[in-house]
Order: structure tokens, then C-alpha cells, then sequence
């Protein structure tokens, strides 16, 4: 029956049909920039196949599903016997198995692996964040198990494969597995060397027998959890299966899950260690070092899926803005509107360009590309994760009420926007990790000032950033209390030479007058009117 009240006008078609890599001009040409001629070809293949699919409105509807329907735990069986198993709804299953297919925990195996796991962890995750976190500590297990080379031999080639298998049962019977992380226990949080977990030695070399709990486990379900606990030795890293080789669960009793502001698909949980079987992975004592590349990895993809939320949600401000009419015109033609976009899209090209250049860091792996990593990925998580809450809450406004209501994916996207500056670290563990990494590895001062140092000349804007900042580190006068302040303008300098060496003019030119030459305001759209605005808002532009 026709309406006889209103016609439906002015309303914006939705964002989708589109290849969400394709469309992404900064992240296409990151791409381009860090992986070998030779490679470029397969890659766009492969990115292009998998953002097809991310921009689909069948993935994005599982997005909403797995979303809507938050997983449930089961702690015990009808008849009364302990299972401990989290059911997840059947979008969850898909979200994930497309992305252990396209390669999204196998980065340290082929050519380029890093770049191009990272350009698409950037793509797939704007389609839901939550599944990410599997995701992530699969990948980032890899480094920490090479500290023991008969575990790495055994688990690696089926942490990096690109099958999925749900479902609890031994390692060895399936094709692929996923990973999960325990660090952090009630009385300690962040501070891991105050966990209390004990860790009994077994009659076998490197058994051991756990004790104590995790008060954030994520990802329950997976086959597997790199843990920290006590063993006599000191604080010690431990692998703990789900399922023993023989098929008999392991003790890993699930009290509850967190009921989380954000992150609804995915399971984070409390669990407790009653007589749990585990290996250890390198040696005693030795366990915030043997954790420490897996936590850099996952950092890392803190900071690229900020990234991908935040170029989620300015493709959806800009989408909006070029469909939505006011006032006379269409949004994106106002002043004020595009200089609220123009913001928004140098915040999220300057989040990508950085993300994937330290993805291409780790590809290298050289000593001066280590070095940066040391000071570039806390400085990088530190900031970009912090950029992306305000920046949700801004791309949601440019869609006014019709942003506020759930229908369109907005609020999913603010409320996921805090998680990563909180998970593996917050803001400030961040700060005094990049404090730390000063103080004890001057070589990973010199490889950052070496790679701001190959923009020096090209912008006046730039060059005084960097020499404020060779003052600022020179007094180490009260540094703890300046920590974010510094950290901040590490990496707002380190974004700024990317965007200069790479950026097109206009962006470079808008990103330093704002972020390094002070011309601008306390909130986003306060660019200097004099910019060439307009080519920074259509370069951030979806075309359908």
C-alpha cells in the first residue's frame, strides 16, 4: 500500500557492492609503495578478491549478525559435567573462516607477508572488529613460539594455515588452529609481574601444572593460549591446549564473559587454571621476554585496526555528504562540511600510511628496521588508537540523527573505536614503553630520527617540528610526567614525513599546517580555509 503522508526523498543510498581495497587510494598505494614489483600483481589480486567480498552486503550483514547476537557460554552439559565451550552465531563462523582463507594469519611464511596480511586485516575488519582479535593472536603467536623450535615445528605450520575448523579437539587431528593470549590477572592488570598463577614442574622435560586464573581471556574457544605464570624459575611463558593430545579437555574453567561496551561478537572471558596442563616456552624467567614479539605484533594490529574503523567511518561520512542535500546544495559541497571531512580524511590517511609502513618494517627485518619498530609501534599505538574514539564520534555526527541510530553501523563503530588504545597496553603503558626503549636502545633513537630525517627540507612545517622535538628529548627533566606529550609529537612527526614523501601535496600540505604548524583548532573541521580542501575529501571518496 502507497504511503499517502510523505514521499521518501534525500536519503542516502547505502554504502555497499563496492571492492573496499580498490576503493581505498592511500591504502592501494601503500601497497604499491612496500611490496616488490614482482609480487604487486598477485597481491592486488588477492586484495582486491577479498575487498569485493568485505564491501558485499552479504558480509556486511554478517557483520550485524554476529554483532546482534553476542556469543553465549555453556559452562556445563545437560547433565551436569563441565564443558566450558562458547557458542558463537554462524556469522561469526563465516566472518572468520574468509579470513583465515585469505591469509590473514599467515603473514611470516611468503614474500611481502606482513604487507600484505596487513593491507588485508585493514580491509576485512571494516566489515566487524571483533573477530579481529582471533585473528591478531594467531598471527602474533608465531614469534613468541620460536623461542622453542620443537614447539614452533609443531604449532606454526597449523597456526598458519588458511583453514578454518571450529570446534574443540585435539591439535593434530585439524587443519588449522587459532591462538589466544593470558596475561593479565585481577590484582595486577597491565603490571604481569605481579600475576599470581604458579606453575608446578611435571616428571617431563618442559610439563608443567597451572594454578590461579586470567581475568581477560578473549577468544575462548581457540585451540590454544600462550600464558604467563609463575614457575620456580620466575615469570615464565606457557602454551595451554584446550584439548590434550589423548582428547580429554584441559582444566580451563570459563566463569563468565565480559559484558564490553563495544567488541559484542567476540568472546572475552574470565577463566581459572585448576591442575592445567601446559609447555613452556623458552625459559624459566624468561616469559615477559618470550611474549614480548607476540605483544608487538598485536600492537601492531591495534594500530591497524584503528585504522580500518577509521577509514570505515570517514568512507561512510564522505558517502553520506556527497548523497545527503541541505540547506540548497549537497553536504559535501558546503565549506564548513568539507572541512570537516577534509579533517577526518587526514587523520585516517596518516593512520594508514604509518600502519602499513611498519608492517613493511617487519617484511624487512633488518637491524635498522627492528630499531624503528622498538620506538615506531608503541609511539604509533600510543596515538592512532587514541585519534580513532574522537574521530567515530565526529563521522557520526556528519550523518546526524540518521547516524545516531543503530541501522547505520555508526554506533558499532564508536563504540568499538576505544578498544585498542586500551588492549595490549593502554595510553599510558604506551608512553613509558617508548621511554624505556630511549633510556636502554639508543640505537632505536638514531633509526627513528634516520627515517623522519628523509623528508628534512621539504616542508618548513616539518623541520620545526623536528627540531622542537630533539629539544624536547634532550631534557629528560620530569620525562615521566611529559611521556604522552612527547610520545605524541613522535608520532605526529613520523606521520607528517610519511605524508610529505608520499602523501599528494594538498594532504601533506593540510597535515602540516594543522598537526605540525599549529594552525588549527580543538576540534576536527578547523583546517585553515586557505587549503586546498576539496582534492583531500575526493581522494578519500568511495566511487561507486
Amino acid at each position: 500500500m502507497a504511503a499517502t503522508t510523505h514521499t521518501v526523498t534525500n536519503q542516502v543510498p547505502p554504502l555497499v557492492g563496492y571492492d573496499v581495497f580498490a576503493a581505498d587510494r592511500v591504502l592501494s598505494e601503500a601497497v604499491e609503495r612496500h611490496l616488490a614489483p614482482e609480487l604487486l600483481a598477485g597481491a592486488r589480486d588477492e586484495l582486491s578478491l577479498l575487498g569485493a567480498s568485505a564491501g558485499s552486503a552479504q558480509a556486511q550483514e554478517w557483520g550485524f549478525l554476529a554483532n546482534g547476537n553476542p556469543p553465549e557460554l555453556r559452562t556445563h552439559d545437560r547433565y551436569g559435567n563441565r564443558i566450558d565451550e562458547v557458542d558463537f552465531h554462524p556469522s561469526w563462523h563465516r566472518l572468520l573462516g574468509k579470513a583465515v582463507a585469505a591469509g590473514l594469519t599467515n603473514a611470516w611464511g611468503r614474500p611481502g607477508g606482513h604487507v600484505r596480511r596487513a593491507a588485508g586485516f585493514l580491509v576485512w575488519t571494516q566489515v566487524e572488529g571483533g573477530h579481529g582479535c582471533p585473528l591478531s593472536m594467531t598471527h602474533a603467536a608465531v614469534p613468541a613460539l620460536r623461542a622453542d623450535p620443537a614447539l614452533a615445528a609443531e604449532w606454526e605450520p597449523r597456526l598458519t594455515s588458511q583453514v578454518y575448523e571450529p570446534g574443540l579437539r585435539p591439535a593434530a587431528e585439524k587443519p588449522g588452529v587459532l591462538f589466544g593470549m593470558g596475561m593479565t590477572e585481577k590484582q595486577g592488570g597491565s603490571d604481569v609481574r605481579a600475576n599470581t598463577t604458579a606453575a608446578v614442574p611435571l616428571g617431563a622435560a618442559g610439563e608443567y601444572v597451572l594454578t590461579g586464573h586470567k581475568w581477560f581471556c578473549s577468544a575462548p574457544m581457540s585451540d590454544g593460549f600462550l600464558v604467563l605464570a609463575q614457575a620456580p624459575g620466575g615469570l615464565t611463558c606457557f602454551l595451554v591446549p584446550r584439548v590434550l593430545p589423548d582428547g580429554s579437555r584441559n582444566a580451563f574453567a570459563i566463569q563468565r564473559l565480559k559484558d564490553k561496551l563495544g567488541n559484542r561478537s567476540n568472546a572475552s572471558s574470565e577463566v581459572e587454571f585448576d591442575g592445567t596442563w601446559a609447555r613452556r616456552v623458552g625459559d624459566e624467567g624468561r616469559g615477559v621476554r618470550t611474549i614480548i614479539e607476540m605483544v608487538a605484533a598485536t600492537r601492531l594490529d591495534c594500530v591497524l585496526g584503528s585504522a580500518a574503523l577509521m577509514r570505515q567511518a570517514v568512507a561512510q561520512a564522505v558517502h553520506h555528504a556527497a548523497h545527503r542535500s541541505a540547506f540548497g546544495g549537497v553536504l559535501i559541497e558546503k565549506p564548513l562540511m568539507r572541512n570537516v571531512l577534509a579533517d577526518l580524511a587526514l587523520e585516517s590517511e596518516a593512520a594508514t600510511v604509518l600502519a602499513v609502513r611498519l608492517a613493511a618494517a617487519c617484511d624487512a627485518g633488518t637491524e635498522g628496521e627492528r630499531a624503528l619498530l622498538r620506538l615506531a609501534v608503541p609511539a604509533a599505538k600510543y596515538w592512532v588508537t587514541k585519534r580513532c574514539t574522537p574521530l567515530a564520534g565526529e563521522a557520526l555526527e556528519c550523518l546526524g540523527g540518521n547516524g545516531y541510530v543503530e541501522e547505520s553501523g555508526m554506533p558499532r563503530l564508536l563504540r568499538e573505536a576505544p578498544l585498542n588504545s586500551i588492549w595490549e597496553g593502554s595510553g599510558n603503558v604506551q608512553a613509558l614503553d617508548v621511554l624505556r626503549a630511549l633510556q636502554r636502545e639508543p640505537g632505536a633513537l638514531d633509526a627513528f630520527l634516520r627515517e623522519v630525517g628523509l623528508a628534512r627540507g621539504a616542508d618548513h612545517r616539518l623541520d620545526g617540528a623536528v627540531k622542537d622535538l630533539l629539544t624536547e628529548l634532550a631534557d629528560l627533566s620530569g620525562i615521566e610526567a611529559r611521556a604522552r606529550r612527547l610520545v605524541e609529537r613522535m608520532a605526529l612527526v613520523l606521520q607528517g614525513s610519511l605524508l610529505v614523501r608520499f602523501a599528494p601535496s594538498q594532504v601533506a600540505d593540510a597535515f602540516c599546517a594543522s598537526r605540525l604548524g599549529g594552525d588549527w583548532g580543538g576540534a576536527f573541521g578547523t583546517l585553515p580555509a586557505t587549503l586546498d580542501l576539496g582534492a583531500v575529501v575526493e581522494r578519500a571518496r568511495v566511487a561507486l
